[in-house]
């Protein structure tokens, strides 16, 4: 994810400490306001289609059932790279038994957000545990450090190059193609998870991320 310089939609509601819940603030994005709403921060922070997230974006005013007018602040916004042709999601998380505890308090607001997005050609969409707490949270947790390391080019090259050759591989197939010593395998592993983290060697992120994962050359890298 690439964060535009300046965020078009600056929080309309801040987040502050609370003794209830963990709150803090996502490098690059912004305040979240539970464990959960910073794991799902954590995937949109590594999505390469993600261009801004803005969190607590906007504020939905609706009508209850005695005519009174309520207030809803959705959790975040994810806009994308224009060229995907991808609405804008405005978001909201939301943990399953929060939801089944309270759904009668959230279904007006949601329904509101739903009409919001509607209008404006956008999605509305809650996320809970089912969809963040999964195998791919831990991958991108174990990824994103190599993000931004940096190697020699004619070393990514060398990589690459030797993993076209195979086809398709694991990463242990991969170092024992690319060197004998066991010595310089360990100093190429870091050469391998950057690739991976920046989408130039593929992967199924969505299962557990191992020596054995099958890993293959993309046929466009970024």
């Amino acid at each position: 994810m690439k964060m535009t310089p300046k965020n078009p939609y600056p929080p309309v509601r801040i987040i502050g400490k609370n003794s209830r819940a963990v709150t803090g603030e996502m490098p690059g994005i912004g305040a979240y306001e539970s464990t959960l709403e910073r794991d799902f921060m954590e995937i949109l922070r590594f999505d390469h289609d993600v261009l801004c997230v803005s969190p607590q974006p906007l504020l939905v005013t609706f009508l209850d059932s005695n005519g009174k007018t309520k207030e809803y602040y959705p959790d975040g916004l994810i806009e994308f790279h224009v060229e995907l042709g991808q609405c804008p999601i405005l978001y909201e998380v939301k943990y399953r038994q929060d939801f089944r505890d309270n759904w009668r308090q959230l279904l007006p607001k949601f329904r509101a957000a739903k009409r919001y997005c509607a209008e404006r050609g956008w999605r509305f969409e809650v996320y809970t545990e089912k969809e963040i707490r999964t195998p791919y949270l831990k991958n991108v947790r174990f990824l994103f450090p190599y993000r931004e390391r940096q190697f020699p080019e004619p070393i990514i090259s060398w990589v690459l190059q030797t993993l076209a050759d195979l086809i398709e591989a694991d990463p242990d197939l991969l170092l024992c193609a690319l060197c004998k010593d066991k010595g310089n395998r360990a100093e190429l592993i870091p050469v391998i998870w950057h690739l991976v983290a920046n989408g130039v060697i593929d992967c199924d992120l969505e299962e557990p991320l191992t020596m054995r994962s099958r890993i293959q050359t993309c046929r466009v890298t970024p």
